[in-house]
């Protein structure tokens, strides 16, 4: 079964940067597309990024031009760098596989499999 870990989460002011790492193990990801996803206090977890196992990226709207997410299967790991944060990015963050392999085009939370912990992502001046 697989198990995700994800870190690089911080408090950061508007405008910052954050590089995000989602590390999974008891699974080859090179099979599988993965999605990030967010979810801020009183409200319902939000798709924001995915990336198949091709390598082509998906995003929400709101974080086009903002945010890149990247892979490296010789570690296991995907990637979301993030870019002109915003206080409404404020969130924990976490990742999962697009086990039904059409995930990553409606980065549906409900079409993904398990996720891990998460990371908090704070913007705040």
């Amino acid at each position: 079964q697989v198990q995700f870990v994800e870190s690089g989460g911080d408090l950061v002011q508007p405008g910052g940067s954050l590089n995000l790492s989602c590390v999974a193990s008891g699974l080859p990801l090179e099979y599988y597309g993965i999605g990030w996803f967010r979810q801020a206090p009183g409200k319902e977890r939000e798709g924001v990024s995915c990336i198949r196992k091709d390598g082509s990226t998906f995003y929400v709207d709101s974080v086009k031009g903002r945010f890149t997410v990247s892979r490296d299967n010789a570690k296991n790991t995907v990637y979301l760098q993030m870019r002109s944060l915003k206080p409404e990015d404020t969130a924990v963050y976490s990742c999962a596989t697009d086990v039904l392999d059409y995930g990553c085009y409606t980065l549906k939370p409900a079409d993904f499999g398990s996720r891990g912990p998460g990371t908090q992502v704070t913007v705040s001046s």
